[in-house]
């Protein structure tokens, strides 16, 4: 179990992430590419994914193993709300000291002692580890060149529907913390993480105990995050906590079908101008002048031809633009990859 302990300075100092960050969705989204599980979300991608790849997975298995440890550098942190996008992560990863590195690299061979080979004429696990332990510089180049390859073939295609399902959740948590604060946005955050005063609580593979001292928390929701949350190994780096946001149940990634031609007449397009950056059905209703049935079907036809997502808010449901849904009201322009 991990045991978060929050003092007031630090429930005063809990903050949201803007967005997705690249670097935990890249690294996350490794663990998913080799897991069986969760077929209905992630099967899909998985098969698109995979198709695209060209060796990458070899060497990101060194550093990155099934499970257990895997060194907090490559996933660097800004220690604010504003995450790091690709090139920028990078460039963060490529300035981490090389002393760091080397404790990193040290520790994630001592948990995997007996690295495979890889193919001919390409070096073993372990010789990569032993090059990023003493600091040598093309072996970290070689990593960061193997990261941004991969997530150009594996994350990047799907980054929009990745921010949307960021930002539908970071509308739930905005709305917790304005009708409750801190400690209803704690309370009210995936069922694996528990908010019992002054101590957050959450599923994780080994005991940890994070003090968070005044410094506060940025809490990351992310897309390939499964199952438990991740925090960083290294207590002295600001303090992070990734944890999953909800999926549908359907599955991810569809393509747009006919339904679209559902969406016709003045009544809908306001629907969909007055959702926004998310409301309840009921607001919906109110800023529509329309019946609470009718915003409910509305929205409900809009889901239905992908320019909604809807999830659950307490009593209520909150329902925020997907990106087609938000490209739509810009006359078609896409939504920005950062």
């Amino acid at each position: 179990m991990l045991r978060i302990h929050v003092s007031g300075v630090d429930l005063s100092r809990v903050r949201m992430a803007t967005r997705p960050d690249a670097m935990w969705e890249t690294v996350l989204s490794f663990h998913r590419l080799r897991d069986r599980r969760g077929s209905t979300v992630f099967g899909k991608w998985r098969t698109e994914s995979r198709a695209r790849l060209n060796g990458e997975a070899r060497l990101l298995a060194t550093v990155v193993p099934p499970r257990g440890y895997f060194p907090d550098f490559l996933t660097p942190s800004r220690g604010g709300a504003e995450p790091f996008g690709l090139d920028a992560g990078m460039e963060a990863l490529r300035d981490t000291p090389a002393d760091r590195i080397r404790e990193e690299a040290a520790l994630l061979a001592e948990q995997a002692p007996r690295a495979r080979r890889g193919s001919a004429g390409a070096p073993s696990g372990a010789a990569l580890l032993e090059a990023l332990a003493e600091g040598r510089a093309e072996p970290l180049g070689r990593l960061i060149t193997t990261l941004r390859d991969y997530h150009r073939a594996a994350v990047e295609p799907y980054w929009p529907h990745i921010r949307a399902c960021v930002d539908a959740d970071r509308a739930v948590r905005g709305r917790a913390l304005l009708d409750g604060g801190a400690d209803e946005l704690l309370a009210g955050l995936p069922s694996m993480i528990r908010w019992r005063a002054p101590v957050l609580e959450a599923d994780y593979p080994v005991d940890r105990e994070l003090r968070l001292d005044g410094r506060g928390l940025l809490l990351q929701p992310s897309y390939f995050c499964r199952g438990t949350p991740v925090v960083y190994r290294d207590p002295g780096l600001p303090p992070v906590l990734v944890y999953p946001v909800t999926h549908p149940g359907a599955p991810v990634f569809a393509e747009p079908g006919p339904w679209l031609g559902r969406l016709v007449g003045h009544t809908r397009s306001t629907v969909l101008r007055s959702i926004g950056q998310g409301c309840t059905t009921s607001e919906l209703a109110r800023r529509t002048g329309v019946s609470l049935a009718s915003a409910s079907q509305h929205a409900c036809v809009l889901r239905e031809a992908g320019l909604v997502r809807t999830l659950r808010h307490g009593s209520s449901v909150l329902h925020t633009l997907t990106p087609l849904g938000a490209a739509l009201l810009r006359g078609g322009a896409p939504l920005a990859v950062s």
